[in-house]
């Protein structure tokens, strides 16, 4: 509550006293990062600091975690995380920025995720395909790689899945992001101008029935991403584009309707992928791949094991296997660490019943 007495001048004073103490805590947590990194780079050989990490996924989260536990309002738990999130960022790339991979152009929903999960100050490096960002993660190219793996409207997403059965990439963390679609129109453009809408085809499932009910008889064009549909947009008055608004903000378009998916509460989850396993966070998922001879009852023999030790299943997908034909492999996630002695059990009872056990990672489960 606000001392009545009080006049805006003094509240302003107020504020420029505590934006002092802020600036100065920023710079003295700046200088610990830079503290941090010395004493990271002393403990290893000249030849071995360039494998040296400054960035620890499992560490982060548990930092984000108390940021919201101990937060009292009036911001939220969510904002305040956010804004650590930002300082957590800078700080890093003091130590060593990292390189992160993204399915591009510029504006898409994937680099919205990756600036969400690591901050502003992240080196981004759009990639053409999934299949890229796998390989230069892989090539150690970049250090980490933002990849999506399901949608809340479209499920899961098959061409990611298919490259971890090839990659030996790891799992290193997940991030969850509202997908708002706006409709998108050069400056220039009027209603019946619009000849054809354009989006990844990811975009133009999750607005189907917007499209149906409200621009009908426009054709509608599969294009490698939103933000390219965009562009296609910014030059060409004929084209509308289905995209987010990051991608509006990167090119000149107009917005011609908002909030146009066909669920509210519309979402894609992206996975977080790098080289390194990751340790215990203290709330963590696991990923694998098993394959399994076809035969009845194999899948529950499978799950049976996560029933006993009463661990969550948090999804399980099948995919063709690609080397035998009816032969199927199955993608299961679930809550825990490998690590953990419960997990380290049922993976053991798992290369039992199994012709394939591949471990994608444990992670930290998403904070924001």
């Amino acid at each position: 509550m606000a001392d009545k007495d009080l006049t805006l001048d003094d509240l302003r004073g107020q504020i420029d006293l505590i934006d002092r103490q802020i600036h100065s805590l920023l710079n003295k947590r700046a200088v610990c990062a830079q503290n941090v990194a010395e004493v990271k780079l002393a403990a290893v050989a000249p030849e071995d600091r360039d494998q040296v990490k400054f960035y620890r996924p499992e560490r982060e989260a548990q930092v984000l975690r108390k940021v919201k536990e101990r937060n009292e309002g009036p911001l939220s738990g969510d904002t305040v995380a956010h804004i650590f999130r930002e300082v957590m960022s800078a700080c890093l790339a003091l130590e060593k920025p990292l390189a992160v991979a993204y399915l591009g152009p510029e504006g898409t929903f994937t680099h919205a995720a990756a600036i969400k999960h690591f901050g502003q100050a992240l080196h981004p490096k759009p990639m053409a395909s999934i299949s890229q960002i796998f390989a230069d993660v892989e090539s150690e190219q970049v250090t980490y790689g933002v990849v999506p793996v399901e949608n809340s409207t479209e499920g899961m997403v098959s061409h990611t899945l298919d490259n971890f059965m090839q990659s030996n990439v790891k799992i290193c963390g997940e991030v969850e992001l509202p997908i708002n679609l706006l409709l998108l129109a050069n400056k220039t453009a009027k209603a019946g101008d619009i000849k054809r809408i354009c989006a990844h085809q990811q975009a133009l499932a999750q607005c189907r029935n917007w499209l149906d009910n409200n621009w009908p008889d426009v054709p509608r064009e599969a294009v490698s991403s939103n933000a390219k549909a965009v562009e296609m947009a910014a030059n060409d008055p004929s084209v509308a584009a289905v995209a987010g608004s990051m991608a509006q903000d990167v090119y000149d378009v107009v917005t011609l309707a908002e909030n146009i998916q066909d669920l509210s509460q519309n979402t894609t989850r992206f996975l977080i992928i790098g080289n390194e396993n990751v340790g215990q966070s203290g709330e963590d998922k696991t990923s694998l791949i098993v394959s399994t001879q076809n035969k009845p009852g194999a899948l529950f023999t499978l799950l049976e094991s996560f029933n006993r030790e009463q661990v969550m299943l948090t999804r399980i997908d099948t995919r063709p296997s690609r080397t035998e034909k009816w032969a199927y492999v199955f993608f299961i996630e679930f809550e825990g660490h490998q690590d953990d002695e419960k997990i380290q059990r049922i993976m053991a009872e798992l290369g039992e019943h199994s012709l394939v056990l591949k471990a994608l990672g444990s992670y930290p489960k998403a904070v924001l």
